[in-house]
């Protein structure tokens, strides 16, 4: 009898072996598209280290969510949006729970894509023309250029010192990303009493912006404002050097990277101002100890950055979407992400 019993259980191994993973055991299942190797990929690398850190921490000291494990997989890009289409295609046909991408370029075109397999996508970038409809299945966590060009603006007004309205310049690249500050500004300026002074665009490869600082300053700007990628920034602040031009300069949270600080040493002094939404290293907050604690256990990054807090951040949300899934509808998926 024992013997039957025993060959038996070794029948219902052997089967259960075959047997696929049910909902309780198989990894939640993440995809990341982000540029780790094309123009501003410190940004990427940096986001990538924070995702794929926090995405570890819960593993490990939760045991994932819902009773399951998350797998991450975080593919480059270089910055090429119709190669972002091809990834984001890929994972949406493999099935992931859920989807994060990079810039603004993928995103917009992926939206048929992750709408035909109705994929939950999270996005990095804060460009707000990624929610001009359709925008099911895509999500923006920070707000957008629109709530930072207010921001900005908000503040200048509350620091300005002079009887008449301040006097504002923007200066920004002649693309779409530069230009997303333009109307916002624009807008707010006008019910606000701020006096936009004037608007100079220019190309993202040149070098020397002399010329287009020189405008502003004849136009009697009293602060500037610009939307640019780090490393113009540090070509305005050689320029407003070089025409004597001292002003203010405000930029949304993209103006630095981890490169900028040693790259732009001796210039930005105590002129360069930047608008974030997050947590800093002298917030005494529970996030800013979360920041700590990731960057100690797996030292990826020896330093605060704002482009590793982003990428921790979008980790948790997508953590939280998978938890709230599972507590309001008892299993983790793509459909009940989306609707959690």
């Amino acid at each position: 009898m024992m013997k039957k019993l025993f060959i038996f259980a070794i029948m219902v191994g052997v089967i259960c072996i075959g047997l696929p993973m049910n909902g309780l055991t198989q990894p939640v299942r993440f995809g990341a598209v982000i540029n780790l190797t094309g123009p501003a990929s410190t940004w990427g690398q940096f986001h990538a280290k924070g995702i794929t850190d926090y995405i570890r921490h819960v593993n490990e000291v939760k045991g994932g969510v819902g009773g399951r494990k998350i797998e991450l997989t975080v593919v480059d890009h270089a910055f090429k949006p119709p190669e972002g289409v091809k990834l984001v295609k890929k994972f949406s046909e493999e099935k992931v729970d859920m989807i994060a991408t990079w810039d603004a370029g993928t995103s917009i075109m992926i939206k048929p894509i992750i709408q035909e397999h109705k994929i939950p996508t999270i996005v990095f970038s804060t460009f707000q023309g990624i929610l001009a409809p359709p925008v099911d299945y895509i999500y923006l966590p920070f707000g957008s250029y629109v709530l930072d060009s207010q921001a900005v603006l908000e503040y200048i007004k509350a620091i300005h010192k002079g009887k008449d309205v301040p006097k504002v310049g923007l200066l920004t690249y002649n693309t779409t990303f530069g230009k997303s500050i333009h109307d916002p500004s624009k807008e707010y300026a006008a019910k606000h009493g701020i006096n936009i002074v004037g608007i100079e665009e220019f190309p993202m490869p040149t070098i020397d912006i002399s010329t287009e600082v020189l405008r502003l300053k004849g136009r009697g700007a009293e602060y500037i404002f610009v939307q640019m990628l780090p490393e113009a920034v540090i070509r305005v602040l050689t320029a407003t050097d070089r025409v004597d031009h001292k002003v203010p300069i405000f930029g949304t949270w993209t103006i630095t990277d981890a490169d900028f600080f040693k790259l732009g040493k001796g210039l930005v002094r105590d002129r360069l101002f930047m608008s974030f939404s997050g947590v800093l290293p002298g917030d005494k907050a529970w996030g800013m100890q979360l920041m700590d604690d990731l960057m100690k256990k797996y030292k990826t990054v020896d330093k605060f950055d704002t482009s590793y807090w982003e990428g921790v951040v979008i980790g948790m949300i997508m953590e939280r979407s998978a938890h709230r899934a599972s507590g309001l509808y008892g299993k983790i998926n793509a459909e009940t992400i989306n609707k959690a």
